[in-house]
C-alpha cells in the first residue's frame, strides 16, 4: 500500500476529528478518547453532514446535521439507520499519521 502522511495524532483532539481534502474527496480522520485513530469519507450517508463536524462516542460519531450515529470502525450507521461511508486504511506510527488512498480509489471502481 503507499502510505500518505497527513499529520501527527496531536493535530486531532482527544474525541475530536479534522477534515483532509483529497482529489478522491474529503476524508474525517478521528481520534478516540483512547487515542484509536479512523479515517472514513467525511460525509453521512443520509443527507451529507460533515461528520468532521459531530460528536465522537465511543468508536462512533454522531452526525451534526441529523443525529445518525456512524461506527467508526466500520463505516457502517447504527441503529435503525441504515447506509454507509467508505473507511479509508489509516496508521499511526509513533504519532505520525498516515491514510492509503488506493483503498479509496479501489472501492470507487
Amino acid at each position: 500500500m503507499n502510505w500518505i502522511a497527513i499529520g501527527t495524532i496531536d493535530d486531532i483532539p482527544l474525541r475530536g476529528a479534522r477534515c483532509v481534502k483529497t482529489p478522491q474527496g474529503k476524508i474525517g480522520v478521528f481520534r478516540t478518547a483512547d487515542n484509536e485513530v479512523f479515517a472514513i469519507e467525511d460525509h453521512c450517508p443520509h443527507k451529507g453532514g460533515p461528520l468532521t463536524q459531530g460528536i465522537v462516542h465511543g468508536t462512533s460519531v454522531t452526525c451534526p446535521l441529523h443525529n445518525w450515529v456512524i461506527s467508526l470502525e466500520t463505516g457502517k450507521a447504527l441503529g435503525a439507520d441504515e447506509g454507509e461511508v467508505r473507511t479509508i486504511p489509516i496508521r499511526n506510527i509513533d504519532g505520525q499519521l498516515s491514510i492509503a488512498l488506493e483503498a479509496m480509489l479501489q472501492a470507487a471502481e
